[in-house]
């Protein structure tokens, strides 16, 4: 109370008020959050067709060196003197990595070093694993010896899929994307 007997009135907000402001936020929220995810769908997607793209360019780079695309033939078998030679028998997702991701000859065989003359192209990938589907967070290589361009993903939440005769290189993932587009048609 104040000298003059009146009671105080202290400052603050009333409940009315701290309402308003609630619902004013919620309201900004629901508007805001969905376009944060839609931030995060499309720089998932972005990142699957750079992944795509990367990995179609070193493919295609092999072909042109080698004349046939990478894991059609072994990685093994080359002399590796000092490094390690490749592992990957034919038609095997680890003949396709080593091809890749090491310096190989007109053969296909592989070595983590570039010796004088012996292993003069590559390595065509930068990264010594494979990168993974961003969609699926999977790196696994399924290999198919078709030759089919029209070569559909086996299912959802796959890795990659690679036929070594025609070199077609897809996400191995039958669901849609944010446009309702199915990620192995990228």
């Amino acid at each position: 109370m104040n000298k003059q007997g009146k009671p105080t009135r202290q400052a603050g907000f009333t409940l009315v008020e701290l309402l308003i402001v609630a619902i004013i936020l919620a309201i900004l929220a629901a508007i805001v959050v969905p376009q944060f995810a839609s931030t995060t769908t499309d720089a998932t997607e972005s990142a699957l067709k750079a992944n795509l793209a990367a990995v179609r360019s070193a493919i295609d780079l092999y072909r042109q060196q080698h004349g046939e695309y990478p894991a059609l033939s072994a990685s093994t078998g080359g002399t590796c003197t000092g490094g390690a030679a490749g592992t990957g028998i034919a038609l095997n997702p680890t003949a396709l990595l080593d091809q890749l991701t090491r310096y190989t000859d007109s053969a296909g065989q592989s070595c983590t070093l570039q010796l004088a003359g012996s292993f003069p192209f590559g390595p065509y990938l930068k990264e010594d694993v494979f990168p993974e589907n961003p969609i699926t967070n999977d790196a696994t290589v399924v290999i198919v010896n078709a030759g089919d361009l029209a070569m559909a993903g086996d299912g959802g939440g796959g890795g990659w899929k690679y036929d070594v005769l025609s070199g077609k290189f897809i996400a191995n993932d039958t669901d849609t994307d944010s446009q309702g587009d199915q990620y192995d048609t990228y």
